[in-house]
């Protein structure tokens, strides 16, 4: 076992970290959903718009510009993404005047109200096999981005465009990120509008798909932010725990590839399938709420990811329903967290009331399984990468270090208790938070010996 003593600067800046985390707790402002409307059993936009600011989802990404819900959504605080639709590229791309014509219609009628802060021309644009929208799409946006410039919201709401993971043609390592050659024209005079206006570049990373394509436990548990022994970039030596952050690194690379490393990322879509066809590898709630739950606790940490770290790239996670009417295999028509009576499908944390009950203070209930712990029978092997695991997601485990209070006794067994129940009490305290691929349990049993102690408990 080689763990690092961590320095007095890094449990500082852990410390740090943890308290920006708490003060976000409430806003939560790096988190959105994306709000389909496939479907023809959704609620009116009025009670989305109270369940949403029921949550500490600080963002919601339409794909168009209904003016019901974005009016819904006046006053809430809540961020707003709308969209020109595939089919308005070319007339946005041709006439100024049209561009202009769609400004005053989807955001002047409502901006301030509707905190409406980013446009995307287009989904995904630059893997579909149309020349026509491509050689277009730019043009598009930037007869946009003027027409908010001549209604004075230049620098207020910006313009951007939808990617697939597709336009990497290299991924693996994350280091070696890069573009699809073949895109790297439109690319150049995209990335250049985007970093002139300071906007981000938007993508859909899904390590859903990434494990489909390859089923093994090993890959599950690195797609679901589980216990894994990682995989090293060899590249540049950096240590990758999950999936998303090896998909956005990559993004990251490829960008710094064509000089653009300064321009934002944000992550449009995300997200894991509660149910699908019999054929379907993968979906399942427990992997669903197990994705969606790991992915915000670790946005949540700002831990950020080994190329961009201390900050949390803002997601927006696919999806706030379930649609019904979306084609494809069964997995498609169920992403959604909540169900359409606007009850949770499965609890990721995101309601309000699951973190605090702001009008009617109660006294809460003790604790009675306060500490995270190894099931018996675990292997070692899986308690060692439960080990390697938690101590790379920044808790200190120089107690179990030699000299360490909690380095006696000498064993795995020993030094996985303490970092498995030290990476419960620091993320959340949820009980994904204490699975590790189901090689963990919660007792209230006080695990503390000696001088050894055991953080969690009663509160």
């Amino acid at each position: 076992m080689a763990i690092t003593t961590p320095s007095n600067s890094s449990i500082l800046l852990s410390l740090s970290l943890l308290l920006i985390s708490l003060s976000l707790a409430e806003s939560q402002s790096f988190i959105g959903v994306n709000y389909g409307q496939v479907a023809d059993n959704l609620p009116a936009p009025e009670d989305t718009a109270n369940l949403l600011k029921s949550t500490t989802i600080g963002k919601v990404r339409l794909y168009g510009a209904d003016p019901a819900i974005i009016k819904a959504l006046a006053n809430s605080g809540i961020g707003i993404v709308i969209g020109a639709a595939n089919g308005d590229i070319p007339s946005l791309a041709a006439d100024p005047n049209a561009a202009t014509q769609w400004v005053n219609a989807n955001v002047l009628p409502y901006y301030p109200a509707s905190n409406i802060t980013l446009i995307t021309v287009g989904n995904e644009i630059l893997t579909l096999a149309d020349q026509g929208l491509l050689s277009q799409l730019v043009p598009a946006m930037r007869n946009v981005q003027n027409a908010l410039g001549a209604a004075s919201l230049g620098g207020k709401i910006r313009v951007s465009t939808v990617h697939s993971m597709a336009v990497l043609t290299q991924s693996d390592p994350p280091s070696s990120g890069l573009f699809n050659p073949a895109l790297q024209d439109t690319l150049k005079q995209l990335l250049a509008l985007l970093k002139d206006n300071k906007s981000p570049f938007t993508i859909n990373p899904y390590p859903f798909f990434a494990y489909q394509s390859d089923p093994r436990s090993e890959t599950l548990a690195f797609c679901l932010f589980q216990p894994n022994s990682g995989r090293v970039d060899s590249g540049n030596g950096k240590l990758y725990t999950n999936m998303f952050d090896a998909q956005v690194d990559a993004v990251h690379s490829a960008l710094s590839a064509m000089g653009f490393q300064d321009v934002e990322i944000v992550v449009a879509e995300t997200g894991w399938p509660s149910r699908g066809d019999s054929n379907e590898v993968g979906p399942s709630v427990e992997n669903a709420k197990a994705y969606n739950g790991n992915l915000i606790a670790h946005l949540r940490s700002l831990v950020g990811t080994p190329l961009m770290p201390g900050k949390s790239v803002d997601t927006y996670i696919f999806a706030l329903y379930d649609e019904d009417l979306k084609p494809g295999p069964g997995s498609e028509r169920a992403f959604g967290m909540f169900k359409t009576d606007r009850t949770v499908l499965y609890d990721v944390g995101l309601t309000k009331s699951s973190q605090q009950t702001p009008t009617t203070p109660v006294t809460p209930a003790p604790n009675t399984a306060g500490w995270c712990v190894a099931k018996a029978g675990v292997s070692d092997a899986q308690l060692q990468a439960n080990i390697d695991y938690a101590c790379s997601q920044g808790i200190d485990c120089g107690p179990i270090q030699p000299g360490g209070s909690c380095f006696e006794p000498n064993t795995i067994a020993s030094h996985a208790a303490f970092a498995m129940n030290l990476y419960y009490q620091t993320s959340g305290k949820n009980q994904w938070n204490c699975d590790f691929s189901q090689s963990a349990t919660l007792t209230s049993q006080n695990p503390s010996y000696n001088a050894c102690i055991y953080t969690g408990g009663s509160t």
